[in-house]
């Protein structure tokens, strides 16, 4: 668009593409649809959504990890809680698309290295495996069934 609207209020722009979008949709023939921006939004709105699901995995797990690295810490429930929550907002937003885009070993591992280096109440964590010990799906179903593969898991050697 010549004044660049997009630049200067995207949610103006987004509504009024959205209303353009509209008249095409009813077979109206319109000239100024910024096709580009509206195709590279649209994009955009499903990276964004992946990007989500990956935090919630690397938060969820981060606490997965604290719950086994410090078991006796006063913040074990607050972790166990946290669990929850991650894992909620990871189902809300999964979409099965993005099962072969997540990588959870991955994940796994951006998480330990996260809690590198890092004390709870004056103690350094319990060992971690050096393998990832669960599954996408276990995640996605049951944070427990993480959690007693996490904490049964064989430690790093």
């Amino acid at each position: 668009m010549p004044d660049d609207l997009y630049h200067r209020d995207i949610l103006l722009w987004s509504e009024q593409q959205a209303a353009l979008l509209r008249q095409v949709a009813r077979g109206e023939r319109i000239n100024n649809l910024d096709w580009d921006r509206v195709v590279e939004e649209i994009e955009d709105v499903g990276i964004s959504e992946l990007n989500a699901v990956r935090a919630h995995l690397r938060l969820m797990i981060v606490h997965l990890l604290k719950v086994r690295g410090w078991p006796d810490s006063p913040s074990l429930t607050h972790w166990r809680g946290e669990i929850s929550g991650f894992q909620s907002g990871l189902q809300e937003r999964f979409a099965p698309s993005m099962r072969q885009r997540l990588d959870v070993p991955r994940i796994y591992l951006r998480a330990r290295d996260e809690l590198d280096g890092i004390d709870y109440d004056g103690q350094p964590p319990q060992s971690w495996p050096d393998i990832c010990p669960f599954s996408l799906d276990a995640l996605l179903s049951e944070p427990r069934a993480a959690l007693e593969a996490l904490l049964t898991a064989p430690p790093e050697s």
